[in-house]
Parts: structure tokens; C-alpha cells; sequence
């Protein structure tokens, strides 16, 4: 059992380890890489925005939205800082919840 997860996950690593100190920073595959990153990292978000669970499901869809358009104003604003977008879309979600009553 211990083997078979070590192979799942371990294995993979040390190969991506290996690999990636053979690759250039403007590589065409370390390009892919990112953009599918990326992307899966925005399907998230937008899972978590859509389909919600617990309590942030009862929360209404344009306090979610809004939470997210103001964190990626202030994003921007602070020269692409993500802690700025985080902090600020978790505050205007806060104080949204707050004034709703939850």
C-alpha cells in the first residue's frame, strides 16, 4: 500500500524534477504547463463560485461575483500582488455576509 501511493505521487515528482531542470523558462512546454495551471486553478474558482457548498451556498450569487470583481480591481491596483485580491475579495465577502445576516 505504502509503495503503491509513493508510486502515485513521489514518482512523479522526482520525474518532474528531473525534467524541469532540463527545460528553458520560455519553452514552449513549460508555456503549456502554466496556461493548464492556470485554467484549472480558474475552474476552481469558478466552481466555487457557481456551485457553492456550506454556508457560502445560501450567500446570494452577486455577493459572490461582486467579492470577486472588487479582489481583482484591487489585484490590479496593487501592481498584481494576489495577496491584496485575496485579502480584499475575503473582506468584501465578510462584510457582505455580515450585513445579510449570516
Amino acid at each position: 500500500m505504502a509503495i503503491a501511493g509513493w508510486l502515485a505521487t513521489d514518482l512523479w515528482r522526482w520525474l518532474g524534477v528531473l525534467a524541469g531542470k532540463r527545460l528553458r523558462d520560455d519553452s514552449e512546454a513549460l508555456n503549456w504547463v502554466r496556461a493548464v495551471a492556470t485554467a484549472l486553478v480558474a475552474a476552481v474558482i469558478a466552481k466555487l463560485i457557481l456551485y457553492p457548498t456550506g454556508v457560502l451556498a445560501q450567500s446570494p450569487l452577486w455577493l459572490r461575483v461582486g467579492a470577486v470583481t472588487v479582489g481583482a480591481i484591487a489585484f490590479f491596483v496593487a501592481r498584481q500582488k494576489p495577496v491584496a485580491g485575496i485579502a480584499t475579495s475575503i473582506a468584501v465577502l465578510a462584510i457582505g455576509l455580515w450585513w445579510l445576516g449570516f
